[in-house]
């Protein structure tokens, strides 16, 4: 479904179940044709273990009105409507939500992990933790956290041990004191298995190009080209460097990144090799384009809200939208609302750049500070 411009058209939690973070039922179960493109890849070294799974929604079936709808977060909506906590919410989305990338594609190897389906006990889990998120709370730390890599990590790392599965988070390999050769972002229990996961929660948007160096971040820092690139290069090998057997509990089995994110476009979404046919995804437009915003209720979204759609009580007008992007100096993201009940939730996404946004890229590209 090609993206538009919003309003186009168109008691304490138990403990967690005993079940695998990458459960072997997941294979099993049944997969929505929304999100049936990414097949399971087959158990060996530098594969996904067969554990993995292609993503799938929980037990709880969508209208056939929002199945219609073909958007995710009328999906992600109908799934759990009774999520309100937004830490709660960010982490039901990183279960839940399709892969940026295709594990299934030759352009990967095999060196792409998915998450399987969301259990029933663990949708429970999860709904016991929306009425008291005191652990996961506790979990993420009374200290501000301010990047949203690190926040979604946190996120990760509370599920992962909170079923069993998680051996080491962050574990950093060094040569000496002063230098550091890598980190692992995740060491994982699968059966007698230890996998490495590099876990990555990216948002681009598409530039010109129609490969995966045109898929440029809003701050013009990197492209989705560069950052598989460096993963694939360098952070998937790290337990073949000699200075990692010194903190590896036993040899890692497999190693696989685990990519979630949204991307944007400009004139609707395009197919691209690698992307899964199903990923989230949202519009960009300029802060002159934006004029044309028809009207309804909006919201800027904090970084650090960006992961799950937006539920919320706060809006504003587009008037008001409009005057707090006049002299738009940085990329924005902003979720246009619709009323559910007592609560406004995401009805589509997207970016609001700076006018001289695609001239910038252009020119970071020209300095050689992106790929051209």
């Amino acid at each position: 479904m090609a993206d538009q411009p919003p309003g186009a058209p168109a008691s304490p939690p138990p403990g967690p179940p005993a079940t695998s973070a990458i459960s072997a039922d997941a294979k099993s179960a049944a997969v929505p044709a929304d999100f049936a493109d990414v097949a399971a890849l087959p158990t060996e070294v530098g594969t996904p273990p067969a554990s993995f799974a292609a993503p799938s929604a929980d037990l709880a079936v969508p209208s056939a009105d929002v199945a219609a709808s073909a958007n995710y977060q009328a999906l992600f909506e109908a799934r759990w409507p009774q999520l309100t906590n937004r830490h709660v919410r960010a982490l039901a989305w990183l279960l839940d939500a399709p892969d940026l990338l295709d594990p299934a594609a030759p352009h990967w190897q095999g060196r792409i992990a998915t998450l399987g389906a969301i259990p029933p006990p663990t949708r429970d889990w999860l709904a016991a933790l929306d009425r008291d998120p005191s652990p996961l709370e506790a979990a993420l730390g009374a200290k501000h956290i301010s990047r949203l890599g690190l926040y979604a990590e946190k996120l990760m790392a509370f599920h992962f041990a909170e079923h069993g599965q998680l051996v080491a988070h962050g574990l950093q390999v060094r040569a000496d004191r002063t230098d550091t050769i890598g980190e692992f972002d995740f060491l994982l229990r699968d059966g007698r298995d230890l996998v490495h996961i590099e876990f990555a929660t990216k948002f681009y948007l598409l530039d010109s190009a129609d490969n995966l160096d045109g898929l440029i971040g809003p701050n013009l820092a990197d492209t989705l080209g560069l950052k598989m690139r460096k993963i694939f290069d360098k952070q998937l090998s790290l337990s073949q460097h000699p200075a990692a057997q010194a903190v590896l509990p036993q040899p890692v089995t497999r190693a696989q990144a685990l990519v979630k994110g949204w991307l944007f476009y400009p004139d609707g979404v395009q197919p691209m090799p690698g992307i899964s046919r199903q990923h989230c995804h949202g519009f960009w437009m300029t802060q002159a384009q934006a004029q044309d915003l028809p009207p309804q209720q909006y919201a800027i979204m904090p970084r650090l809200h960006w992961l799950a759609p937006l539920k919320t009580q706060d809006s504003m007008d587009r008037a008001t939208l409009l005057a707090q992007v006049v002299g738009l100096e940085a990329p924005v993201m902003v979720a246009a609302l619709r009323q559910a009940g007592a609560w406004l939730v995401e009805e589509r996404r997207g970016f609001i750049v700076p006018d001289g946004w695609r001239a910038q890229a252009a020119q970071r590209r020209h300095e050689g500070v992106l790929p051209a």
